[in-house]
């Protein structure tokens, strides 16, 4: 082919390219427009769907505890900014979608010429949808409805428009026009599929399972995806169950079966999973049931599901009262690899249960953490969990005193060479555990924290020495140090403590030095963590310390005798806390309340002769004590004048009226009286609260924070722990305001707290003078303002001028000749003078 013959055909051809205008309705024009849009724009735009839609079935995690939604697609509620999106995928499909239509649409004479537009729209639709765009995506649809009614894709469009209806919450309106869609005779039997199952959906948000039920049976026969087929299915299996249709459940997990691997593996394993749950166990036939689930188990295809079936077989043994053998499979399942969040938080709490059961409080704490890790807090049994665990803080809190005081005591009675004999033991382990690590290429745990007397190690059971610390601040916390030196080494190897230390050269003969050998240098003779003298020298020996840890011991015992009496029932180990205490020369505030709560708990569990005992021993050792009164009469704790809640009226009538001191010492001596008493919390507050009124915010705040952490589970320590967070920094942040902004006035005589005659005569003087001269507005009391002081004061004086005003003429006035000190203040400031006790900063400033 000559040159000539070459240039006029690449003209003829470049001609008919450029001269294919959208404004020109030629055949040349629409096919070249159709083409370049469909095998171009349009099937790359198809491809970002594809990739998304995959994504989002790889990153949605179903929680097969709950219907399944027919459709994979997480909504979340956050907002994005102008346009962002969600996906990249769906944003590159969109704009695929607005290219085809920006540079191929062909609008002629208010028709469109191009066949391909429609898809365009579909397309765009499509990826405004999974972008979680729905209000733009129905757009798209209705503009298909509205603009392009003949076309091959309006069948398409309608359902897809209901499927975003259905999102945006108009289910009814979705219903109805979805259903309007299956009346037509010109659907592909995917159309009817999904028609089918957006109905469905519909129907199970509006919580309609019944009618939920025929059109997703459609679904399932219609679609030829096997993916959407066994998804539906078991749906299906599901609704059932949520009505009660037991045999119908498992016929529709049976078809889930039955498709095994021409659906996802998971959609099999839970149906299998499903149908043992619903297995009958008055059958006859249990080991059908093991036999299935043990070959679910050896399955190799079935390893990632492992935590399913385990799970199920610990529910087999529970139900067979194997509770030993269910727990393993319980654990088994918990150990598996999972992303089942709901189904660790089941295990959990199986677990907390079976541990509560068996009055394992402190195990049961420790599940009911886990289990409220993993557990939504959104669901029901959130909050009754929560509840329940909160109800444990007092026995986890005795129970480790304890234990941390028995172990303590029993190291400190040990002779010396039996001390060092039991710690040789135990450093001896830590030795062989640090050397097995160092043989496997690790570094054995730092020793950073030897000494601090928290890391002290049980004498029951050792833990893993004094490492075993629980800061969350990096370098106070050796495990981590230790994990992260490791790290380290087999990142960068022996480093130089040098600038540039991540250079090659500034290592140290990697290529010559093997990690292993590198480890072995490690020198544990200088390590303090494996000598037993390191933890010898810790236990006290100072006898003021063995007496306060004794005395914390009795207390822990007595508390916990009474929480799992009164609380949980558990008498056994009521008696034995109880029966503890009274041997272990308990302080003489103890002794008769334990033993008078033994006595009810002996005649619980029918410990006749014992009860015996102990009523005799307190009728004939503490006859005139409120506990021998209610032995004799029962009926007397309603009435008795020396009850808890009585000496509590009284004593709050008495902070009334300002006798500060002596509710302070009545409320230390009740609280030592009725140890263990509901009503030792109110008193303790109402001791924080005269300590306030006495000593200021400061010393409030520290007898609030005491009241919280002493009795967290009660009301006044949830009380305490409130003020404490909402009041008290505000109340220290409190400062003087200038008199001149103030409309409310007080004068203000300083009285000695001791001298009271003196005080109540210039009371009534004052009061007197109000009356006589007729100032009925204002009026006179008697405030305490600190243990030495207290305040005469005379309110409701508008200004600081009439305040003075009114204090010269009580001064100068004969009948009343008060020439005593005084000084004016405003209300607001006098509030801060009380609430911070800091008057003498007050008058040196004013």
């Amino acid at each position: 082919m000559n040159t000539f013959t070459r240039f006029t055909i690449i003209l003829l051809l470049s001609a008919a390219i450029f001269s294919c205008s959208r404004k020109k309705d030629s055949f040349i024009n629409r096919n070249y427009h159709a083409v370049t849009s469909e095998y171009n724009t349009l099937y790359n735009g198809q491809l970002a769907i594809e990739q998304g839609r995959k994504e989002i079935n790889q990153n949605y995690a179903d929680n097969y505890w709950d219907i399944l939604p027919v459709e994979r697609l997480a909504v979340d509620e956050k907002i994005l900014l102008p346009d962002s999106v969600r996906n990249q995928n769906f944003g590159r499909a969109e704009e695929k979608a607005v290219k085809a239509i920006q540079k191929h649409s062909m609008q002629i004479g208010g028709k469109e010429r191009n066949p391909q537009m429609d898809e365009a729209y579909l397309l765009l639709g499509k990826a405004r949808y999974f972008d979680q765009r729905f209000i733009p995506a129905l757009d798209a649809f209705n503009y298909i409805l509205y603009r392009y009614p003949a076309s091959d894709n309006i069948n398409h469009a309608r359902i897809w428009r209901e499927k975003t209806n259905i999102r945006i919450g108009n289910e009814k309106l979705a219903i109805k026009n979805l259903k309007k869609i299956l009346k037509s005779d010109k659907l592909e039997d995917q159309d009817i599929a999904d028609a089918s199952a957006s109905i469905a959906q519909a129907y199970i948000n509006l919580r309609h399972i019944d009618s939920a039920a025929a059109p997703l049976y459609d679904a399932a026969d219609y679609t030829d995806n096997n993916e959407e087929k066994g998804r539906y299915f078991y749906i299906l299996g599901q609704l059932h169950n949520r009505l009660g249709e037991t045999a119908t459940a498992n016929a529709a997990f049976d078809e889930v079966i039955d498709l095994h691997r021409k659906s996802p593996r998971i959609y099999y394993v839970n149906a299998q999973v499903q149908k043992a749950r619903n297995f009958d166990f008055n059958s006859g036939n249990n080991q059908y049931l093991l036999d299935l689930l043990t070959e679910l188990e050896q399955d190799r295809e079935n390893r990632p599901y492992l935590d399913k079936i385990y799970f199920q077989l610990g529910e087999y043994y529970s139900r067979l009262d194997s509770t030993e053998i269910a727990l393993e499979y319980y654990n088994k399942s918990l150990r598996s690899p999972s992303s089942d969040i709901y189904l660790k938080s089941i295990n959990y709490e199986i677990l907390a249960n079976i541990n509560f059961d068996r009055a394992k409080y402190q195990d049961a704490g420790k599940y009911y953490d886990s289990t409220l890790t993993y557990m939504s807090p959104e669901i029901l049994e959130f909050r009754a969990i929560k509840k329940k665990r909160t109800n444990l803080d007092d026995v986890i809190k005795y129970e480790q005193i304890a234990e941390e005081t028995d172990s303590i005591l029993r190291l400190a009675g040990l002779s010396e060479e039996e001390r060092i004999i039991y710690f040789t033991e135990y450093t001896d382990s830590l030795r062989a555990k640090a050397i097995k690590d160092i043989e496997a290429g690790e570094l054995p745990v730092y020793t950073a924290s030897i000494g601090s007397e928290n890391n002290f190690p049980s004498a029951n059971l050792p833990p893993s020495g004094p490492a075993n610390t629980g800061n969350s601040f990096y370098f106070y916390n050796p495990i981590r140090i230790s994990r992260g030196a490791q790290e380290f080494l087999r990142t960068w190897g022996s480093r130089e403590l040098a600038d540039n230390w991540r250079w090659g050269s500034s290592a140290l003969n990697q290529s010559s030095i093997n990690p292993q050998a590198r480890l072995t240098d490690i020198n544990l003779d200088n390590d303090p963590l494996y000598d037993p003298m390191t933890y010898v020298n810790q236990i006290p020996g100072e006898q003021l310390v063995l007496d306060s840890l004794a005395t914390q011991q009795n207390l822990a015992y007595y508390q916990l005798g009474i929480i799992y009496n009164e609380n949980y029932g558990e008498y056994n180990l009521a008696a034995k806390r109880l029966e503890f205490l009274l041997n272990n020369n308990p302080q003489e505030r103890l002794v008769l309340p334990a033993k008078y709560n033994l006595y009810k708990i002996y005649g619980a569990q029918g410990r006749l002769r014992d009860q015996e005992l102990l009523k005799n021993d307190i009728l004939q050792n503490y006859s005139d004590s409120r506990y021998a009164a209610f032995i004799r009469n029962p009926q007397s704790i309603q009435r008795d004048e020396n009850s808890p809640e009585v000496l509590y009226n009284q004593l709050f009538r008495q902070y009334e009226n300002q006798e500060l001191d002596e509710v302070i010492k009545k409320s230390n001596e009740y609280v030592s009286r009725f140890t263990g008493d509901p009503m030792v919390p109110k008193f303790e507050l109402l001791k924080a609260r005269a300590t306030a009124r006495i000593l200021g915010v400061d010393a409030y705040e520290k007898a609030l924070n005491y009241v919280s952490v002493t009795y967290p589970q009660s009301q006044e320590g949830q009380k305490a722990q409130d003020i404490i967070n909402r009041s008290i920094s505000d109340l220290k942040k409190l400062e003087f305001s200038p008199d001149s902004l103030q409309t409310n006035f007080k004068i203000i005589y300083p009285v000695k707290s001791d001298d009271k005659e003196d005080t109540v005569k210039l009371k009534e003087t004052i009061e007197k003078a109000l009356s006589e001269l007729g100032y009925k507005k204002l009026s006179v009391s008697l405030d305490v303002y600190d243990v030495e002081q207290s305040f005469v004061v005379v309110h409701g004086l508008e200004s600081k001028s009439k305040s003075l005003g009114f204090q010269e003429l009580l001064q100068e006035n004969k009948n009343y000749k008060i020439a005593r000190e005084a000084f004016v203040m405003s209300a607001e400031n006098y509030r801060i003078v009380q609430i911070k006790k800091n008057l003498r900063s007050y008058l040196d400033n004013n």
